[in-house]
């Protein structure tokens, strides 16, 4: 058998949340390598919306002007744009070394090593890699998360379907979130650039996990040509014209606020980010943009504590030090996140509830527990 690859900084996916964290770290001259299942790097979902407190993060990690000229503003409070998933993902990547990204490369499990408390990870492949520090950003379905023992996401009892369409001539939206309500369906629309708009419908209940309509687009479209039949034309007709490659019909994951405000997120010098910590609906427009907060807190925790690329040197005096600097991103993060996980589920309950006076009452309740609609969106996640 190979002898075990040793690495200071692992971590584990190379979604948004990966790629940012490693980009901060980098910015703090901190090195890490990602480890990325896929053959590809591949953007889950058409678009996302960056509201203010996300623009902040992008612009610690230097890629908020660029990706502005990718989507035009949206009136209201605040700034709010929706650029496609893609593009961030891609400009996240760009500005990492050569060699940061390992893609291919699927984590089995994690425990740690009897000598030395820090990760020893397995991988699908055989290799067994030795890190001093280990960060799932692996996603909602996270081996990570496992070995910190948090509890396993729920099912949320409402699906999405979200696309893409392009207009060959401007399309004449108002640059503005739109959501409309028919048919116990929620519509969202909202304008990127002048030929180009992202569209979501929300479909109460659950389908069929064995149906063959998730890997389907035409079938997608149909049933959301279906389910829209009480729409505007308008609506339709951007559903009829959707870009068939960004056509998406997904479950919608969650983890209760109480189970991030009680679980272990720390086991030694191993921690989570993004939907690793806490997988959230697209309610607010808040669980990619919390994860790129996460990647700046955790990013400046470390760097008080490692000082740069000559910090990881060390056994024991290390250990303790960056279980310090994970502790303190956990308090940093713990009931910022608890706030928006709550938010999100309960309004996520009055969009998806059939019943008016059950819609009324999850209204009220927002109203008395957060107050101000949009102070989610005006979070500072500080500088790295």
């Amino acid at each position: 058998m190979d002898a075990a690859e040793e690495l200071d900084i692992v971590i584990v996916g190379a979604g948004i949340c990966g790629l940012a964290t490693a980009l901060a770290l980098r910015t703090k001259g901190i090195k890490s390598v990602i480890l990325e299942r896929s053959d590809t790097l591949r953007a889950s979902g058409a678009a996302i919306a960056i509201l203010t407190n996300g623009w902040r993060a992008l612009d610690q990690l230097g890629i908020g002007p660029q990706l502005r000229r990718t989507a035009l503003p949206l009136q209201g409070r605040g700034e709010a744009r929706w650029v496609k998933r893609s593009d961030l993902i891609e400009m996240l990547a760009e500005d990492l070394p050569h060699g940061t990204i390992r893609l291919g490369c699927q984590l089995l499990s994690v425990e740690l090593d009897p000598f030395t408390n820090f990760p020893t990870l397995q991988l699908r492949d055989g290799r067994i890699l030795k890190a001093k520090i280990l960060i799932g950003c692996d996603g909602a379905s996270s081996k990570v998360a496992e070995f910190l023992g948090i509890k396993s996401n729920k099912l949320f009892p409402a699906c999405a379907m979200r696309g893409l369409t392009y207009y060959p001539s401007p399309h004449g939206f108002a640059p503005e979130f739109v959501r409309t309500h028919g048919n116990n369906v929620v519509c969202g629309r909202s304008t990127m650039t002048e030929n180009l708009v992202f569209w979501f419908l929300l479909l109460p209940g659950y389908h069929d996990r064995d149906s063959d309509i998730f890997n389907d687009p035409e079938q997608i479209k149909q049933m959301a040509l279906e389910k829209t039949n009480c729409f505007p034309k308008e609506t339709k007709e951007m559903i009829k014209g959707c870009d068939m490659t960004t056509i998406s019909l997904t479950y919608l994951w969650y983890r209760p606020a109480w189970d991030i405000l009680l679980g272990t997120l720390r086991k030694g010098t191993v921690t989570v980010a993004g939907d690793s910590m806490h997988v959230m609906g697209p309610f607010i427009g808040q669980g990619g943009l919390a994860a790129m907060e996460d990647s700046i807190a955790l990013a400046r925790c470390l760097a008080h504590k490692i000082h740069g690329e000559t910090g990881l040197e060390g056994n024991y005096g290390l250990r303790k030090e960056v279980e310090e600097a994970i502790d303190m991103y956990v308090k940093e993060r713990r009931m910022r996140l608890v706030r928006l996980s709550a938010r999100t589920y309960v309004t996520g309950l009055m969009l998806s509830t059939p019943s008016m006076k059950m819609k009324l009452l999850l209204f009220a309740l927002i109203i008395v527990l957060f107050q101000d609609p949009l102070r989610h969106t005006s979070y500072n996640c500080g500088h790295l």
